[in-house]
């Protein structure tokens, strides 16, 4: 008998610790996300299953480019993921299908060159905004099907969740996710 419970306190131990480990890193250091749209075809699928890197945004900025998952600013239980456009304390002027950014190191402003979009493929809309200290510009990258920045304005650090680091599913697409150079 004292085998028996000697055994059974062991695998209790056994389990508990693993539990603690998986809810440890998983709500400190990297969570699944699970692609639902087509706001970011082609770089990202619905059904595409992602890591995403929860704790590199606790050390550094997100920078340009950078694929985000985000709570959705008008619910907060909603999870988005986009593409980081504007910087804090940016201008973006939006018109005649490109962004052009002004910022302290650019002060003409430069277009920005998204060669990961889609041959053709325009962002609509004009408009200027201005980033505050604490605001970013995102959106997606299938332009014409995305509900971003351009709908609902400027996202808040605080709201973001991570950064999207490696695709796991579909298999034929695994791969870590680049952020692109500028």
């Amino acid at each position: 008998m004292k085998a028996f419970l000697y055994s059974f306190w062991e695998i209790f131990e056994v389990v508990a610790v693993a539990v603690v480990v998986v809810a440890a890193v998983r709500s400190f250091i990297v969570q699944p996300f699970l692609v639902s749209g087509a706001s970011m075809e082609p770089s990202f699928s619905s059904g595409d299953y992602l890591l995403i890197d929860e704790i590199s945004y606790r050390f550094n900025q997100p920078g340009r480019g950078d694929v985000i998952v985000f709570h959705y600013p008008g619910d907060e239980s909603v999870y988005y993921i986009k593409r980081v456009i504007g910087l804090p304390g940016e201008r973006l002027l939006i018109s005649n299908g490109k962004i052009k950014i002004f910022n302290p190191e650019n002060s003409n402003g430069f277009v920005l060159d998204e060669f990961y979009l889609s041959s053709g493929l325009k962002t609509s809309g004009s408009e200027e905004v201005i980033l505050k200290s604490d605001q970013y510009f995102v959106m997606g990258d299938n332009r014409n099907y995305s509900f971003d920045s351009r709908s609902w304005g400027s996202l808040q650090k605080s709201e973001i969740v991570g950064l999207v680091r490696l695709r796991l599913w579909p298999f034929n697409k695994a791969m870590a996710v680049e952020q692109p150079a500028y």
